[in-house]
């Protein structure tokens, strides 16, 4: 019987797996400082001393680029956590129970879904203060709760009234116990491939407020600061734009491709 391997959850894993480990050794350890100023480095061009190349201030862009990728990685995970964990809350009451909690719920949601996500987390950045890690987070947790939202309620509703749960109901189980023991495990299938999507848009959300400087901000340091930073020095050290790019880019790609290999490993498809 021949095997066959799914070729986009395999690359996806190996691309992703690599910048999420640099990434993680980043945070803990880099070739140099990343705040390091000095004068005889700087604007130099990539070599085996500095990967990277280095920027005006004589700072190694590689090890600036290991500590700010841990700020989005961590933003990013961070982002979706609350995003996933409220949006199934709320998604699984709704979708399970109907009536009068469905329209309650769905409605709240609604409301938050009318305000476009970037003005929202705007707003939301404006009243808590820019420039901070953790304002970011709940900025982008809160948009991001009613996809996940709406995503769980279709698939709890689509359960409730399967035959192994109205089982469930007739041999006793009570609503917290189906909800969390019989139909949870279900959405697996739909929920990791929402959840690579999720993470990619945090990436690159995080990346667009700091590249616009309405997210994070030093003495933070994050990958789409380094491209504001780097937008006014590309005629002279255009590596550094590039190097932090194509970082942001090989992340979003390879966790993209593991939600496509997802996607087929449920549908049977190799």
């Amino acid at each position: 019987m021949k095997k066959h391997y799914n070729g986009y959850l395999i690359a996806g894993l190996i691309i992703s797996g690599i910048i999420i480990i640099m990434t993680i050794i980043g945070m803990f350890w880099t070739p140099y400082s990343p705040t390091a100023m000095s004068g005889a480095a700087k604007l130099q061009a990539p070599s085996l001393a500095h990967l990277f190349g280095t920027d005006n201030f004589g700072r190694d862009i590689f090890s600036r680029v290991l500590k700010g990728a841990g700020t989005t990685l961590t933003i990013a995970v961070a982002t979706v956590a609350i995003g996933a964990f409220f949006g199934t809350l709320i998604g699984a009451n709704t979708g399970y129970f109907g009536g009068i909690v469905d329209d309650i719920l769905m409605r709240l949601n609604d409301a938050v879904t009318a305000f476009p996500s970037i003005l929202l987390a705007l707003l939301i950045i404006s009243l808590t203060g820019t420039g901070k890690k953790y304002n970011v987070i709940l900025a982008l947790g809160i948009v991001f709760i009613p996809s996940f939202a709406r995503l769980m309620r279709t698939t709890y509703a689509s359960y409730r009234n399967a035959n192994y749960i109205i089982s469930a109901r007739l041999m006793g189980a009570g609503s917290g116990r189906i909800m969390m023991i019989h139909i949870l495990p279900n959405t697996v299938r739909v929920l990791l491939p929402a959840l690579t999507i999720g993470f990619n848009n945090a990436v690159l959300a995080e990346a667009s407020m700091s590249f616009l400087g309405i997210g994070v901000a030093p003495p933070d340091a994050s990958l789409g600061y380094m491209l504001s930073d780097a937008q006014g020095m590309f005629s002279v050290a255009p590596w550094y734009a590039v190097c932090t790019g194509l970082v942001i880019i090989l992340l979003v790609f390879g966790v993209g491709l593991i939600g496509a290999g997802m996607q087929k490993q449920g549908s049977g498809v190799n």
